[in-house]
């Protein structure tokens, strides 16, 4: 009987095919893994949690009341942490009524603060000297860490709103950011209580009880009023001194600032702030009025956004953008400023901010935002209205939408303070027109003449009139939205794709 015997070569084949099987079906199925894997990471482990497509990640809704009192609040929102956040920064609401006080204070964190409405009188010190600013709507200031402040609502009748960023790369990592109250009472309480009675009548040259009197009067909170419009306050008693009583107010606050003569004038310089400096200008001293007016052309001022002239503007909409080169402050922060106002129905074409992260409050009208994953599938799409939050990581494409109820506009901060050069992916000043040619063809398999004639259809640049991506009247239901506009873009995009290759395997 003649045994037949398999050819050591084919059964090396076989094992080999077999082999190979597995290994291609794994290795597609492992990219799809690591899509998906890459996805969740973008997403920080968070899921919709009932919410709409990336909502509990980019729409920013963690506010929290740092301070409620009968004259005014302060809200602060939160921003996420992770590998994606390259600076720490917070968003902080202020709300004050009429003839109202925030209270000298100093932080662990610096501040940019924009007037969304009303007027205000802020208080800080600018190289151990006294500066006072007048500020209006759309005014824009910076208020550096540890630098003492005050604000006042100099507004007989209007509420004061401000919006600020609070940069929290210098604070102490205790919470969100770290007030330091100069003025106060028992509520909230001074940081000079934190010394001995004796300690502190020794260095303001007066009796105990007069320590213990001056430094438990004030239980009203860190917003107070300063009018007889409501219960008057230590503030508001105070202003209601002789002119010669509080001058003697002020003389004992003074001498007790004197410096011991081995200190170095270096360490004179650093101080940042100083009861002697401060409460002249609050309370109204003549003399702080003329050095404010000596010391005006020196000090930083105040920046008015809505005072610029845009930096781009056509039919459809216009975007200022503040940075170090505009506004000197800004230097020192590493933050910048913009504004966007788009009309009716348009939109900010697709872009991609490739030197910061962005974020964003809706200051009126609604939209939508939307924003894409690296991996090229969506972040978010969600609409947004007035006092809504949203952040854009850097990198990540993006748009904003207005709806056709009306204008739609947006103020903003950057984690960078230097000029901004967004990249648009479609317009005319788009990166498609500028890597147009035979590569751009090949990379999306078509050729020259299809994509010049894809490219070309789009005239705009910037902002974009969109009326078919816009979200509709508020009254307008799902089936009576335009489908014309919608449709023939669909159609030039299925013809493209047709002859294009927009996916790997």
């Amino acid at each position: 009987m003649t045994t037949m015997r398999t050819p050591l070569w084919l059964l090396l084949l076989v094992v080999a095919v077999l082999l190979l099987i597995p290994a291609e079906s794994y290795g597609r199925r492992g990219r799809v893994e690591e899509e998906e894997e890459e996805e969740e990471e973008w997403r920080g482990g968070r899921r919709g949690y009932g919410r709409g497509e990336g909502e509990d990640l980019f729409l920013l809704q963690d506010s929290k009341r740092v301070v409620q009192t009968d004259a005014g609040e302060m809200r602060v929102v939160r921003t996420f942490g992770g590998r994606i956040i390259e600076r720490p920064m917070h968003i902080g609401f202020i709300t004050m009524e009429p003839k109202s006080l925030f209270i000298p204070q100093y932080l662990d964190s610096s501040l940019i603060i924009f007037v969304r409405r009303g007027e205000a009188k802020l208080g800080t010190i600018y190289k151990d000297e006294l500066l006072e600013r007048w500020l209006k709507i759309g005014d824009v200031f910076r208020i550096p860490a540890g630098s003492a402040f005050y604000l006042i609502n100099t507004g007989e009748t209007q509420r004061l709103h401000i919006i600020c960023s609070i940069d929290a790369s210098e604070s102490l990592g205790l919470r969100t950011f770290q007030s330091f109250f100069i003025g106060g009472g028992t509520y909230p309480t001074s940081v000079l209580t934190g010394f001995d009675p004796e300690t502190l009548a020794t260095a303001f040259n007066v009796s105990r009880d007069e320590v213990t009197d001056f430094l438990t009067s004030q239980q009203e909170g860190p917003i107070v009023y300063v009018n007889d419009s409501a219960q008057p306050s230590v503030w508001t008693k105070f202003l209601q001194l002789k002119k010669q009583d509080r001058l003697q107010h002020l003389k004992r606050m003074e001498g007790s600032q004197e410096l011991p003569e081995e200190e170095g004038e270096a360490e004179q310089q650093e101080r940042s702030w100083s009861w002697r400096k401060l409460l002249p200008s609050l309370f109204g001293s003549d003399n702080a009025r003329e050095d404010r007016g000596r010391r005006r052309g020196k000090a930083p001022d105040s920046y008015n956004l809505y005072d610029r002239k845009p930096d781009f503007r056509n039919n459809y909409g216009w975007s200022v953008a503040l940075h170090e080169s505009d506004y000197e402050p800004l230097r020192h922060s590493g933050i910048g400023v913009y504004l966007v106002n788009l009309t009716a129905g348009s939109m900010m074409a697709p872009h991609v901010n490739p030197t910061a992260t962005e974020y964003a409050i809706v200051l009126r009208g609604s939209g939508t935002i939307q924003i894409a994953y690296p991996n090229g599938s969506s972040a978010l799409k969600a609409k947004v209205s007035e006092g809504d939050i949203f952040w854009v990581p850097r990198y990540f494409p993006f748009c904003q939408i207005s709806s056709r109820t009306g204008p739609f506009e947006f103020f903003g901060f950057t984690t960078s303070a230097r000029k901004n050069r967004p990249q648009f992916l479609a317009g005319q000043n788009s990166l498609l027109h500028v890597l147009r040619g035979p590569e751009l063809a090949a990379s999306l398999g078509s050729t020259d003449d299809r994509v010049r004639s894809f490219l070309d259809a789009q005239r705009e640049a910037v902002i974009l009139p969109s009326p078919s991506a816009a979200p509709p009247d508020e009254a307008m239901g799902e089936e009576n939205r335009p489908k014309m506009a919608t449709e023939r873009v669909e159609n030039v995009a299925r013809s493209i794709a047709n002859e294009m290759v927009v996916g790997f395997d």
